[in-house]
């Protein structure tokens, strides 16, 4: 036996337009929170990507604009 074939496959993960009809309730229901999770961490690097775009356009802003 070769130990590659051993190791476990990773689980899967939630993607969008995967097939729902397979899944069950509690599988649904985690899967809404999973992405609510991933919207939630998704904000937040938006929050401070836009905040370091805002300090550098401050640093480089001319005078007088």
């Amino acid at each position: 036996m070769d130990w590659d074939d051993a190791k476990p496959t990773p689980p899967k993960s939630a993607s969008i337009g995967d097939n729902l009809e397979t899944l069950s309730v509690a599988e649904l229901e985690e899967r809404i929170h999973a992405f609510a999770a991933e919207i939630e961490r998704v904000k937040t690097e938006l929050a401070r990507k836009r905040a370091h775009e805002s300090a550098a356009a401050a640093l480089f802003k001319k005078p007088g604009d």
